[in-house]
């Protein structure tokens, strides 16, 4: 695990055992801090019974406390905890922020730290796929793979130093205020999650942009062009990319992309370009960024493909949890029987209104499946299925050879499942009956 001697004989609070959580909880007592823990599950509380303090942190007195540690999924803006924390003048901080906090004592090492609305989990695990085939020592973490404070220091080898890719959401950037990234990735910036931000989409972009606020002079900086000029939000003194440029300057042409069968459709162009460029910045050859992008495998349960039966493929692209993230997986296949629904995070169709040409049949399911229903009538064959179940079965029936049967719901999971990995396991069961 990663430690640090800056957390030896200091007081922390640590509210959320999850996994997280409790990555948090041991890297802290293995540095030799005095914790405070608390979770409202007795048996996640449990472990750290006789180990150390067991206590809400709302009913406690945080004075002296260096820090009150949070879940990402804690939110600051309805939870009591921060106008507790803040009125001791304790810091509200995640695991991120702990793992800045340590850089200092780790082995010479960079760090990349990847956010966006949509694509951070492709981005980050491709880099991570193109540097771990590299021989380059590396590891991903934060909103992806193992918590980071549970995973193992990077030694540097003969490749170079070691590389942490850190995927990063807007969440756990609030939580981070130290982390300078020696390269640091703005993809997109779209509404989403506008409930943790008081409905405010400037806030939410405010958010992700101190990604790049928090990097120091000559670190390297990577955004879209737009999104460059509305932020303004750059470390004075870095060293900035646009992302819109990447593929005209970095020898790999953008005809390239059909040798890449788990990056398909525009919005997997923009994440390679990306890649491209922070593999640029570390000094990976051409050649090797190259291969990498042919051998990624891609992401469960991101434009996934399941299975072909009968000639129909079977795409499972669960991780579209809202319309701007769905809108890509459309773009990128024709013949479509779209599985859309569940829990709407925004009215409307949003950016897949401009790839219904795409869309051959619409099977709605979930809390907002009578209202896609009602949006796609007239403009696609539209079956209201309610149930995964029955959208796959009436779609299997339906489609035709060379057709693709794309679960990509634009909305979240939580009315009819525990998270978006549930849904697409469920897909994947359901096609696998169909073989």
């Amino acid at each position: 695990m990663i430690t640090s001697p800056a957390w030896k004989d200091t007081k922390y609070a640590v509210l959320g055992l999850a996994r997280s959580g409790r990555a948090t909880v041991e890297a802290l007592l293995a540095s030799g801090a005095d914790v405070l823990v608390w979770d409202d599950r007795a048996e996640a509380r449990e472990p750290f019974a006789g180990r150390c303090a067991i206590g809400d942190p709302l009913e406690a007195d945080l004075t002296g406390y260096a820090g009150m540690v949070v879940s990402p999924g804690v939110p600051l803006n309805t939870h009591p905890i921060k106008p507790h924390a803040d009125s001791f003048g304790v810091p509200v901080i995640g695991d991120i922020e702990l793992f800045a906090q340590a850089r200092g004592d780790l082995p010479p090492h960079k760090v990349v730290g990847i956010t966006g609305t949509n694509g951070k989990s492709t981005t980050t695990a491709l880099v991570h796929h193109i540097l771990k085939e590299g021989g380059v020592p590396t590891t991903m973490g934060g909103n992806i793979g193992l918590p980071i404070l549970e995973q193992e220091p990077l030694a540097p080898n003969d490749k170079g130093v070691g590389v942490y890719v850190l995927e990063l959401s807007s969440y756990q950037i609030d939580l981070t205020y130290s982390l300078a990234c020696d390269v640091a990735v703005l993809l997109n910036i779209t509404p989403d999650h506008l409930d943790r931000y008081d409905g405010d989409f400037g806030k939410y972009a405010a958010s992700k942009s101190r990604l790049l606020g928090m990097q120091t002079r000559d670190q390297n900086s990577i955004a879209r062009f737009t999104d460059a000029r509305v932020l303004g939000q750059f470390a004075e003194g870095s060293v900035a990319s646009i992302l819109e440029d990447v593929l005209q300057n970095r020898g790999i042409a953008p005809s390239e992309q059909a040798d890449w069968p788990s990056l398909q459709g525009p919005h997997n162009r923009e994440n390679a370009a990306a890649a491209i460029e922070v593999c640029d910045i570390l000094g990976i050859a051409p050649e090797q960024v190259r291969s990498g992008l042919k051998s990624y495998p891609g992401l469960a349960h991101r434009m996934e493909r399941v299975a072909e039966v009968s000639g129909v493929a079977y795409v499972n692209d669960s991780k579209g949890t809202n319309t701007a993230a769905s809108a890509p997986a459309l773009a990128a296949f024709e013949n479509i029987h779209w599985i859309v629904g569940g829990l709407a995070k925004e009215p409307g169709l949003g950016e897949c209104e401009a790839e219904l040409g795409h869309v051959k049949a619409a099977y709605t399911i979930g809390k907002a499946g009578p209202d896609f229903a009602a949006l796609l009538d007239g403009r696609v064959p539209v079956e209201q299925c309610e149930t995964l179940d029955h959208a796959v079965a009436s779609a299997a029936k339906n489609a035709a050879p060379g057709d693709t049967v794309l679960l990509s719901p634009a909305c979240a999971s939580f009315d009819q499942y525990a998270d978006f990995e549930k849904r697409g396991d469920h897909f994947r069961a359901l096609v696998e009956r169909l073989a």
